[in-house]
């Protein structure tokens, strides 16, 4: 659900097993020529690969912005998408993330930051933090700039992506392609943005994903 009005979605599934998914998807299949390019189905069978997954949607994509976006989110509000996409569209801005969280309330995401997460090179610094919480000095609560953000929820420009080769596929297959594409797009000199005021629930469980 969303406010924002000019967008397309494509659906990547990767040999979904749940029948009433599978029905879904050949009911999207069977309506195809109905619903014209608004909504489709791209079949993507074998290992899960989140970042092969996403290339190639993103091949097919023809939009000049696009949203890499988890099938276990849900917007907590409509305007989720206009309020990502008035930073996408900032030329100094080359990714967008979401504030996220636990169906229970707490915050799933509040932003990347690099060195903080046991045994691994990044991690989300508000993780579990009540929904409601302020956070370090108030920045739970207010826009800002970040190391990274996760690709659970991320706006980015099509034409960027592309140049940057999109998600590494080899090196980062299931874990951390996020980040290392947004460390990629802060390299190229542009921002990675982080919002409060696009909310959405994000599961984190329900389906096979590594990325933070």
């Amino acid at each position: 659900v969303t406010t924002y009005e000019n967008y397309a979605i494509i659906i990547v599934d990767n040999g979904s097993t749940s029948q009433d998914a599978i029905d879904y998807l050949k009911l999207i299949e069977d309506k195809e020529g109905e619903i014209g390019a608004r909504l489709r189905v791209l079949r993507h069978p074998g290992i899960f690969n989140f970042s092969a997954m996403n290339n190639r949607a993103i091949k097919e994509a023809r939009g000049d912005y696009v949203c890499l976006l988890n099938n276990d989110t849900a917007p907590l509000e409509p305007d989720w998408l206009s309020e990502m996409m008035q930073h996408a569209r900032r030329p100094e801005v080359g990714a967008v993330g979401a504030k996220l969280f636990y169906p229970d309330g707490r915050v799933q995401h509040g932003g990347v930051i690099l060195g903080i997460g046991w045994g691994s090179p990044a991690d989300h610094p508000y993780n579990g933090a009540p929904g409601d919480s302020l956070g370090y000095w108030g920045r739970l609560q207010v826009q800002q700039d970040f190391s990274a953000v996760t690709a659970a929820c991320m706006v980015t420009r099509r034409a960027l992506y592309e140049e940057l080769g999109g998600l590494d596929e080899e090196k980062f297959a299931v874990c951390f392609n996020d980040v290392d594409y947004c460390l990629r797009v802060r390299e190229k000199g542009y921002l990675v943005v982080w919002t409060p005021y696009a909310r959405l629930l994000h599961e984190t469980s329900a389906s096979l994903r590594g990325h933070v």
